[in-house]
């Protein structure tokens, strides 16, 4: 999970750099019992999209071999921003019990 997130975080300020536009950017993670949370910001122009053939597309897959979600908002204007949520232990739901 460790992994993912700093691959996610990597590639999302890779892309900020490369194709936003953006003069500031943010990265925010948190965490709790049962996930990590990043959020990946920037006031860059927007229109990230995860579809297929695009470079989030990649993310939005090792995030979900995880069990994870990632939620991409990025209108035209901007700003974008990725939230994942990657679970502690992936393939056990938040609402099941813990041993």
């Amino acid at each position: 999970m460790e992994n993912a997130a700093y691959f996610l975080v990597a590639e999302a300020l890779t892309n900020v750099v490369k194709h936003s536009g953006a003069s500031a950017a943010a990265v925010l993670v948190t965490r709790d019992e049962h996930a990590v949370r990043v959020t990946v910001s920037d006031n860059g122009g927007g229109g990230a999209h995860p579809a297929k053939g695009h470079g989030l597309a990649g993310l939005l897959d090792r995030v979900r071999a995880l069990d994870g979600q990632l939620v991409v908002d990025s209108p035209a204007g901007g700003p974008t921003v990725l939230a994942a949520e990657l679970p502690l232990n992936p393939g056990q739901s938040a609402n099941e019990s813990r041993v």
